[in-house]
């Protein structure tokens, strides 16, 4: 039995003592060198840096936490380079026979170096590694895309990239390879988030200034990630500044923002806390006051939504670090109307408001075993939940009798989730790099629960009492990423995972297998497949805007979701005077089974008198095609060039009369174009071009009377009717002013430059007859939410 085998699946299936197992000696051949590679000036662990000797060639990556190991032949010496894009390469040398810790702090490339070109090496070129569908963009270049009202958006620049979409004008939503977006595992600092969405979709909820690191996975799924069949979506904080203080911030149209970072004890403990809030309410609030009193009545009518971050980093000792994280975020819109005189015998009051937000907290203990094993665990709580509330109240004189009529209702949902996980790292050569590990979940689903008072009818009922389903879920796993020879290069897994709810259970067992073989030093073909099963629904309402989606768990009478995905492809750099490009290919097919839809007519309001189950229907899904991008990531001109073509459809028994039908989001054709061009290391200009074929949409063909009064519509096949396509350019200019205390940004966005009138969604108009007696004909008609909007921000740092 191979080393590396008995090292990971004895522990992991057999029980074995794995602490006695991985702390065994290394043989005296080899020697093994260890530690972190952090910033220089911050101390913020880097991810993924490359780890190299030049000698051999042999080399490694730092992981998610910024630890490394290296185990090499062992020799008089040793020599390592560590490089990382956008920092300067940093050399390392040491006379030893046995065994070194070495932590690296490389240095951020001076922007006036090489004419403002990015120094620093990519740390594994795209055709090296064994992964596919996976693409990680810099905190940087985010910020320095065009914004919308002068906001940064994660989401929206992720939208740009092939195989992803949106989910309309202006939405923040991810569509991912024909999936919808409960099908997307949303990680902050590794807990899941399960609403993503501010300002009724326009707008994330990750605060660019508190993120150290984004990284999209659309298919080639490791081990190590389950629970969802579409992507993986993995988010990482800032850890917080071990050396000194540094505030950083943000003044935009619709919102503002304050990150403030530094060290409790040098380089031993730091902290982060970054806020943001929007101030719609406040601005539009002598507006509306204005309004109401002219119409005779008085009160308030707001939205606004705010974000706190905030993360603790204590370095224990140099083997033990312990990280405690929080994120809570959450939107409300209020409206609040009564008459002016409220002591009068006729008065009426109207209150109404609408709520939603997340809740995520982390403990995490990363612990060096030893040199060759790292283990990371993590304790964390995440919960979202929505409020919908209203209230009336009526005060009249009737023939002397003074009345009061006081009615209210309230609808509640919620989802908890407590989870225990434990990953380990494994190199014991530089050929493998394991990983293993299990989580333990406990879900707690609330979908929907319901309370209406009724003075007038004598009404105090609770409709829908929403009990609570508690649901377990287990997931073990084992992966190897095995380089056989120079050119071939596998990463081959196993996932189990267990589900328990009311009784029953779902076990999975999901393979995962990607490999890369290089054709030449330059072209490498690669292949991927995965198994994914996903043991919880989101029920989504077909109508548009409101957060009303309900999660619900799998149970007896509904299956987890399950899918498989096949992808191929091929990719290279290619260097064009003296600069890298990378271009790849990847084509993909994606079957889904016991996806869940509401049924006709069916909605989130309608469970109020039944179960949730008894309104929905399952079904099967498919989604296939392929993708082309083109990536440079450094010189004076950076972006990328995306194209997707693409199919998705469904099939419900229930729904179409069980006719295939395509899928909303079903978008043929999808092109992006990025582009940032530095003209000095103070002048940026950006600017962006999306093209998507139009969403899918059902409209009635046909109007129908019976009995001379109520007219119903003929609908034809689901989704047979394509909106207007979409296409829109943003612009982005931003100057960086340097100030004594630090330096200032300020930005001017275009977002829609020519004014495109794309649809949002269509609505029907019956037509009618005018005065005259002409006939104004039915017709559906275009909502199109934005215009050009110019937008201006001002950030700042210190």
């Amino acid at each position: 039995m191979k080393p590396a085998f008995r090292a990971v699946v004895l522990p992991l299936f057999l029980g074995g003592p794995l602490a006695a197992r991985a702390q065994q000696p290394v043989a005296p051949s080899k020697i093994t060198i260890s530690g972190y590679v952090r910033d220089a000036a911050t101390g913020e662990n880097l991810i993924g840096v490359a780890v190299v000797n030049p000698g051999t060639g042999q080399g490694t990556a730092t992981n998610t936490y910024g630890f490394y190991s290296l185990t090499l032949p062992a020799t008089d010496s040793v020599r390592l380079v560590a490089s990382y894009l956008g920092y300067e390469r940093l050399r390392w040398a040491a006379a030893t026979t046995r065994n070194v810790a070495h932590d690296f702090r490389l240095r951020a490339a001076s922007s006036e170096l090489a004419g403002v070109e990015v120094v620093g090496n990519r740390q594994e070129r795209i055709e090296q590694s064994t992964r596919m569908g996976t693409i990680n963009v810099p905190i940087a270049q985010i910020k320095n895309l065009p914004k919308l009202f002068g906001e940064t958006d994660v989401l929206k620049v992720l939208q740009l990239l092939p195989g992803v979409q949106s989910g309309g004008e202006g939405q923040s939503g991810l569509y991912v390879r024909g999936g919808s977006p409960d099908q997307n595992l949303i990680l902050l600092d590794g807990t899941p988030v399960y609403n993503a969405a501010h300002l009724f979709g326009f707008f994330s909820v990750f605060n660019a200034d508190a993120l150290n690191n984004v990284e999209l996975i659309k298919g080639g799924f490791p081990a190590r990630y389950g629970g969802r069949l579409s992507s993986v979506l993995d988010i990482s904080m800032k850890e917080g500044n071990m050396q000194e203080f540094h505030g950083e911030g943000a003044i935009g149209i619709v919102a503002s923002k304050i990150t403030l970072e530094g060290p409790i004890k040098k380089d031993t403990a730091s902290f982060i806390i970054s806020a943001r809030r929007t101030y719609l309410d406040v601005l539009a609030q002598p507006f509306i006051k204005s309004q109401l009193s002219a119409e005779g009545t008085r009160g308030s009518v707001g939205y606004f939504f705010h974000d706190l971050n905030a993360k603790l980093n204590w370095k224990v000792s140099s083997r033990d670090r312990l990280y405690l994280s929080a994120y809570t975020g959450y939107d409300k819109f209020y409206a609040r109307i009564r008459d002016k005189d409220e002591g009068a015998e006729n008065y009426s009051r109207t209150d109404g408001n609408l709520g939603w937000g997340n809740l995520t907290s982390g403990l995490r203990w990363n612990h060096i075993v030893n040199d060759q094993l790292f283990m990371n665990t993590h304790l964390t709580y995440s919960k979202y939940q929505f409020n919908v509330g209203a209230g009336e109240e009526r005060r009249y004189n009737n023939q002397g009798d003074v009345r009061t009529d006081k009615f209210s209702l309230r609808y509640f949902s919620n989802i908890r989730d407590f989870s225990l996980k434990t990953d380990f790292d494994y190199t014991p050569t530089p050929d493998h790099y394991i990983r293993f590990g299990g989580q333990y979940i406990l879900h707690s689903f609330r979908p929907g629960a319901l309370t209406a008072k009724d003075n007038a009818s004598d009404l105090e009922s609770q409709l829908n009492s929403g009990n609570r389903t508690m649901a377990s879920e287990v997931g073990l796993y084992a992966e190897d990423d095995y380089r056989l020879t120079d050119r071939l290069k596998v990463n081959g897994g196993l996932r189990l995972n267990g589900f328990l709810v009311e009784g029953k259970f779902y076990p999975s067992v999901e393979p995962r297998l990607a490999a890369r073989f290089l054709l030449t030093e330059e072209w490498a073909l690669k292949a991927s497949y995965a198994r994914t099963t996903q043991f919880i629904h989101l029920l989504t309402n077909s109508g548009i805007g409101l957060p009303t989606d309900l999660w619900v768990p799998a149970t007896k009478q509904i299956k987890p979701q399950r899918a498989q995905q096949v992808s191929v492809g091929a990719a290279r750099t290619l260097r064009f005077k003296d600069e890298d490009y990378e271009v790849s290919f990847e084509s993909y097919y994606k079957p889904m089974r016991n996806l869940v839809e509401y049924r006709e007519g069916a909605s989130f309001l309608g469970t109020v008198d039944s179960d949730w189950e008894s309104k929905v229907t399952s079904g099967n899904g498919w989604a296939y095609g392929g993708e082309f991008f083109v990536q440079k990531k450094s010189g004076r001109t950076t972006g990328w060039i995306g194209y997707t073509l693409a199919w998705s459809n469904r099939r419900f028994p229930d729904l179409n009369q069980g006719r295939i039908f395509p899928y909303k989001y079903d978008r043929r054709h999808d092109v992006s174009v990025v582009a940032i061009h530095r003209f000095s290391p103070t002048f940026t200009l950006s600017g962006t071009w999306v093209y998507g074929t139009g969403n899918a949409t059902t409209l009635s063909q046909g109007r129908f009377t019976l009995g001379g009064y109520d007219q119903f519509d003929d609908y034809g096949e689901r989704n047979s009717y394509r909106m207007a396509a979409y296409h829109r350019f943003d612009l982005d200019l931003s100057k960086t002013k340097k100030k004594k205390w630090g330096e200032v940004v300020n930005s001017f966005s275009i977002y829609n430059v020519y004014s495109r009138r794309n649809p949002y969604y269509l609505y029907f108009d019956p037509g009618y007859t005018d005065y005259q007696g002409n006939e104004v004909k039915p017709v559906y008609r275009q909502i199109s939410l934005f215009p050009i909007i110019p937008s201006f921000s001002k950030a700042f740092k210190f």
